[in-house]
């Protein structure tokens, strides 16, 4: 089974803009559904922000809409997370998880058969 691998993360000030990406560790199909998720240090629950489903169904968390873009790259089985007007509360852990087999997606982690390791998102005031 494939690996997810999230890259792009890093700090940046309000305000500013950062695209994250999630690929699979051997360049195979990366699922039905691909979802951003994030996570306090504090927390134990991931919070499901943006999800694509392979048949072009977006939808996102009332936090980031209007703010973030996900989208998806076929030919290099790549999602990324295009985040603009970050803000302070956005710093977090960010993760991409993968459904293999879905008919549409849920924000919700326990539905994800895949997870990335996880990439950092840090946003100064």
């Amino acid at each position: 089974q494939f690996q997810l691998v999230e890259s792009g993360g890093g700090s940046v000030q309000a305000g500013g803009s950062l695209t994250l990406s999630c690929e699979t560790s051997d360049n195979t199909y990366p699922g039905d559904c691909v979802t951003w998720f994030r996570r306090k240090p504090y927390y134990i629950v991931r919070t499901g922000i943006a999800s694509i489903h392979t048949s072009g169904k977006i939808q996102y968390d009332d936090a980031v809409e209007g703010r973030f873009t996900i989208s998806r790259d076929r030919a290099k089985n790549t999602v990324y997370l295009l985040m603009t007007s970050l803000k302070p509360e956005d710093t977090d852990v960010y993760y991409c998880a993968s459904e293999l087999r879905a008919s549409r997606c849920s924000l919700g982690q326990a539905y994800y058969d895949v997870w990335g390791h996880g990439t950092q998102v840090t946003v100064s005031s």
